[in-house]
């Protein structure tokens, strides 16, 4: 049951939130706006991320911060070369009567934060799949629920190849967003660095809560979009398959495989949400825009053309927008 008397009011509600809970966990992070405005925006539409950059920018320390400001249970998983599917879902014991005993593994919680998800077989990680898709675990035959929300934020180091498993592209579809974290400016790097040397972390106060989180997922859902910017979001994913009769001479020349229908949905999700939190209580065709990288840069797959050229996907899809 929603708290508030109207979709206006809650679409207010939203806002003002929003703003709340950024102006808190910069309590702690510095920077990385567009970063936390992308995390938060999945979290709202109920989807799972990939945070990409370099070790040191803080991607366990930002996950952290938004579960606590959020209220939510937090699991950390060191995903490593040696690490099993059941040390993520879970496993069956024999207790002391000998009866079979399912024990909960990590995955039980609101926010799973996948450190390093690259880093293991593919084995282990399609142990999150079923997670990520279903928001239940099966082991022995039973099915267990996820508590919800529940969100899987991956993070993922580009600069090192050595004893790391790419992920498959089925997997990757499941994340909603990858989102590319950037070093911090020069004053950006004082503060931080000013901050962390000094007096601990202060303590941040709670913003919301997963009954207020579920009553917003569900609220995005229900924001109306026009028939313009449904058919716009649809035709920038179709223009990224080369397969496509109506496809770009870009797309044929430089990309092997695009974006599938997945993409069309997050990208209007996204836009839904991206409208609420600026104040307008309908997506237009810029909030599709200005969430499409996220939403297809680990969608796109570029051919050898564009790789022996050092062509990007990034460069692909904002020559497509």
């Amino acid at each position: 049951m929603s708290l508030y008397n109207s979709d206006v009011a809650a679409a207010d509600a939203l806002k003002v939130q929003f703003e709340a809970i950024k102006k808190t966990i910069g309590q702690v992070i510095v920077g990385q706006h567009e970063v936390v405005d992308q995390l938060l925006i999945s979290i709202l539409c109920n989807g799972h991320s990939l945070l990409v950059g370099v070790p040191g920018l803080a991607k366990t320390l930002l996950i952290k911060t938004v579960a606590d400001v959020l209220d939510l249970s937090f699991k950390r998983i060191q995903f490593t070369p040696d690490l099993m599917p059941g040390d993520i879902v879970g496993a069956e014991i024999l207790d002391e009567n000998r009866n079979f005993r399912f024990i909960k593994g990590p995955v039980f919680a609101n926010i799973i934060l996948a450190d390093e998800i690259n880093r293991t077989p593919p084995k282990t990680q399609a142990a999150l799949l079923e997670a990520m898709q279903e928001k239940t675990v099966t082991a022995a035959g039973h099915e267990y629920k996820l508590p919800t929300p529940f969100f899987v934020l991956a993070t993922q180091n580009p600069i090192e190849q050595e004893g790391t498993y790419p992920l498959p592209e089925a997997q990757l579809d499941r994340f909603m967003f990858m989102i590319h974290l950037d070093y911090p400016s020069f004053n950006e790097e004082v503060t931080i660095v000013r901050n962390t040397t000094g007096t601990p972390m202060p303590t941040l106060s709670k913003v919301l809560d997963a009954a207020s989180i579920q009553t917003f997922q569900e609220l995005v859902r229900r924001v109306p979009v026009a028939d313009n910017v449904l058919e716009y979001a649809v035709s920038l994913a179709q223009k990224t398959r080369p397969q496509n009769n109506t496809a770009p001479t870009l797309t044929q020349q430089y990309i092997a495989y695009g974006a599938g229908p997945r993409a069309s949905q997050y990208l209007i999700l996204a836009a839904k949400c991206h409208a609420l939190i600026n104040g307008k209580y309908s997506p237009d065709i810029d909030d599709v825009k200005a969430m499409a990288l996220s939403v297809l840069r680990h969608r796109v797959v570029r051919n050898y053309k564009a790789e022996a050229e050092g062509i990007s996907q990034e460069q692909l899809i904002k020559q497509l927008l």
